[in-house]
């Protein structure tokens, strides 16, 4: 696809130097700094060629020089992250840490800066609305399209039937079928891996050049924090830029999501409301995924629930 975007509007000095200045006091350490950009740029060449030996200052400077310089290919990016900074409004998170309140200051001060820059850029900003209105055209036109609409109808009945069995294997091999077909149908290279243990299907995919692995739990009871403690186990063992996907039929219980929202978050989660919601053609994959990864960039919420997104959420 051409890309017509007019890089002579060029991001200012100053809104850089903001960006700079809000990237490296939001987040005392850098394992949630690091969490936080694999989450907006969602690249993990740009997070692994950084330096994260270094002081987090000089990390936070040479990555937007990076961008900066190269700003012919990396704007967009550079927007993201500039508008995911701009939005982070819970330091809570500062205050288990020394002079907690004085860094919360600080914290909150820069993003103030940031977003007074950010009022500069309406053209730029505006542009970019209109690539992701029609990127959004562009997946609902996908979604119209027989051939995919035709799946869906029909691993929308498999799942249909999956809700009245008592058989847990036979759910879980069906359900297995079910997530294979969905991630596939969206392009998202589902890996051969994915395979039953118990109740639990375990998996990998990759969604704009990330890796992701993904667990799957179809149990009575919402997931406990222990099972996402299983998770982010296995995400510390993978490249650091890998992050993961949990999805739990029944949901998560409220305190697994606010333990693992707290800090460094590698997960989004998603229910058995957002997987009938795809198969029922009102959200596609692709925007689901993006909304909750939004969500968790911006916010720290990793379980942001399929109502708040078709209600016009985040």
């Amino acid at each position: 696809m051409t890309n017509n975007r007019d890089y002579s509007k060029q991001i200012s000095p100053a809104a850089l130097h903001a960006l700079k200045e809000a990237l490296t006091y939001i987040y005392w350490f850098k394992s949630d700094l690091r969490s936080f950009l694999s989450h907006s740029l969602q690249d993990s060449q740009l997070i692994a060629r950084l330096n994260w030996d270094d002081y987090k200052r000089n990390v936070v400077g040479n990555l937007v020089d990076f961008l900066a310089r190269n700003e012919d290919i990396y704007q967009r990016k550079l927007l993201k992250l500039m508008t995911d900074v701009a939005k982070v409004d819970d330091f809570s998170h500062l205050a288990r840490v020394e002079d907690g309140e004085e860094k919360i200051e600080r914290a909150e001060d820069s993003v103030k800066a940031l977003q007074k820059q950010i009022k500069g850029l309406e053209d730029i900003l505006e542009e970019e609305k209109e690539i992701e209105k029609r990127r959004e055209e562009a997946h609902q036109k996908m979604m119209e399209a027989t051939a995919v609409k035709e799946k869906l109808k029909e691993l929308k009945k498999i799942y249909y039937d999956l809700l009245s069995s008592d058989d847990p294997q036979q759910r879980g091999y069906q359900l297995e079928t079910i997530l294979k077909d969905l991630f596939e149908l969206f392009d998202l290279d589902p890996k051969a891996s994915f395979k039953i243990k118990a109740e639990q299907i375990d998996g990998a995919f990759t969604f704009e050049n990330t890796d992701y692995l993904l667990e799957c739990k179809w149990q009575n009871d919402p997931v406990n924090a222990q099972n996402l403690d299983s998770l982010a186990g296995k995400l510390s063992r993978k490249l650091e830029n890998t992050l993961g996907l949990f999805l739990s039929i029944n949901g998560f219980s409220q305190d697994a999501v606010d333990v693992h929202s707290s800090g460094r978050s590698l997960m989004i989660l998603m229910d058995g409301s957002d997987l009938m919601a795809v198969l029922e053609g009102r959200i596609d994959l692709i925007q689901l995924l993006l909304r909750k990864r939004r969500s968790a960039a911006q916010k720290g919420n990793i379980y942001l629930q399929i109502h708040e997104i078709l209600v016009g959420g985040t």
